[in-house]
């Protein structure tokens, strides 16, 4: 379920090369705070995937809600 979220997330990802320095920058609107700069679009493509990972861990860790992507809703569930 996790993996199929963050590929859902990032199918939601929306790049653009920045005209001050020709780099490429690379969001996920729904997960506020996920971004990546780099020179190339594959590295900015890998360097969102690895923050998207580090996003979703961090609200894991502090019990943040996450958004409901393409109908994949992650829920943390507290056990005994």
């Amino acid at each position: 379920m996790l993996l199929e979220y963050l590929q859902a997330a990032l199918r939601h990802a929306h790049y653009e090369i920045l005209k001050d320095d020709g780099t490429y920058y690379g969001e996920i609107p729904e997960c506020n705070g996920a971004y990546a700069n780099a020179v190339t679009l594959e590295a900015c493509r890998e360097e969102l995937r690895e923050v998207l990972e580090e996003w979703v861990l961090f609200r894991v860790y502090r019990n943040l809600p996450l958004p409901v992507i393409d109908g994949i809703e992650l829920t943390i569930k507290e056990v005994a």
